[in-house]
Parts: structure tokens; C-alpha cells; sequence
């Protein structure tokens, strides 16, 4: 249950992330790295991508792109993107961005909901139980463990209804919250398994409605 269609908008200003804000990094290749903004200028950004990647070449620092979420949904920006420190390859400055597109993509419909999930990391070598803090059809956020990381990849195994089989899939932990709750946006679930988790968030908010918990324009 996505509101909205999704295009893109070109855009002359475009507000900048913030220091200390998560990121994504996008190589012509279709290569995606998280990382982070760990300085901010008038018009340059200084990105630290936090998973281990090789140095990128000329024509792949020329057509990365570097995307983040804001009000009006996923922004994508371009500039001159490289590396200052040969030494430290992780470490990307993006000067002048003269292009940007906001994906007017408005969010998954998101509830508080408590499921219990099972969470492999570390090439399935670890599971670890835990329970969502809220649902939505992009993802959703765990109360742990507090030992994945940003940027990690897991495989989840979702019960929304006992009487049902758990959904299953792919995930990535994109941040964490001033609790240290980890955020995991899907990045493989099967058409069929996203439709009964939209289906079962919607039957929720109905419920909910019907009990005044939520009003009726939610």
C-alpha cells in the first residue's frame, strides 16, 4: 500500500544533508554503499562510506550519485565526487552539487507493531530472535540486537500472524535511533509476502480506528 506514484522532479535548490546523517552512494555500476556525512559545507559534503569497498576509478567517482531521505522523499544529488586522501579511499568529498532529483515516492503507511522476528547476519552463521518496534511495508525497526551494524546485510524470518507462515526475505540495517534500534529496509521480498504485510498493517489501522485509537484521515 505505497501513497502515491512515484517520478522525478528536477530541482534548482535542494537542502543538503546534515552532518552525522546516513547516506546512501550510487556507482554507475548500480553499486550501493551506505555511509555518512561527516562534514558540511556551503556546497561541499564530506561522506564516509562504513563498509569495506575498493578504491573507485575516474569514471566511477564521475557518475556516483549520492541519495538521502527528506521531507519531500528520496533525494538524489550529483557533483564532482572524489577522493582527497588516496590513502583512504572510504572517505568521498562531493563539491557543487548541480543537479538533483527528488523521487516524489511518499513513504509506506508505518504502525507500531511488536512481531516477533528471527534475524540472520554473518552469512546466516548467527541468529539472533528479536521483535519489531514498528512495520511498514518498506521495512521496519528492531528493538536489537545492537550488534549489527549500519549498512550490514541480514535475512529475516517475520511472523505477523501465528497462524500464518512467517514472511521471509532480504534486509539492509540503514541506521540506528537515539535507542540504538536498528532500522532494516527490505531489499528482497516477494511481491506475495509485501502485499500480506501492507494487507496485515492496513487490517491493524482499521482495528485501530474502529477503536478511536486513530482518527479517521490516518
Amino acid at each position: 500500500m505505497k501513497l502515491g506514484r512515484r517520478k522525478e522532479e528536477p530541482v534548482k535548490a535542494v537542502k543538503l544533508p546534515d552532518r552525522y546523517d546516513t547516506v546512501t552512494l550510487t556507482t554507475p555500476r548500480g553499486e550501493r554503499f551506505p555511509a555518512r556525512v561527516v562534514e558540511r559545507e556551503d556546497e561541499t559534503l564530506r561522506v564516509a562510506v562504513l563498509v569495506p569497498m575498493k578504491a573507485l576509478n575516474g569514471k566511477e567517482l564521475k557518475g556516483t550519485v549520492l541519495e538521502y531521505s527528506n521531507h519531500r522523499g528520496r533525494t538524489r544529488l550529483r557533483g564532482e565526487v572524489r577522493i582527497e586522501d588516496p590513502g583512504q579511499p572510504d572517505l568521498l568529498c562531493v563539491e557543487g552539487p548541480h543537479h538533483a532529483q527528488v523521487l516524489q515516492e511518499r513513504e509506506y503507511v508505518r504502525i507500531k507493531s511488536a512481531r516477533p522476528v528471527i534475524v540472520y547476519a554473518g552469512g546466516d552463521r548467527l541468529q539472533m530472535r528479536s521483535y519489531t518496534v514498528d512495520l511498514s511495508g518498506g521495512g521496519f525497526l528492531l528493538a536489537g540486537p545492537d550488534t549489527l551494524k549500519v549498512g550490514e546485510e541480514v535475512k529475516f524470518q517475520l511472523t505477523i500472524e501465528q497462524s500464518a507462515a512467517p514472511l521471509t526475505g532480504k534486509g539492509r540495517v540503514v541506521r540506528t535511533d537515539a535507542k540504538g534500534r536498528r532500522a532494516v529496509e527490505f531489499e528482497g521480498i516477494s511481491d506475495f509476502d509485501r502485499r500480506r504485510l501492507v494487507r496485515f498493517i492496513f487490517d491493524c489501522q482499521r482495528a485501530e480506528r474502529a477503536r478511536g485509537l486513530i482518527d479517521g484521515e490516518s
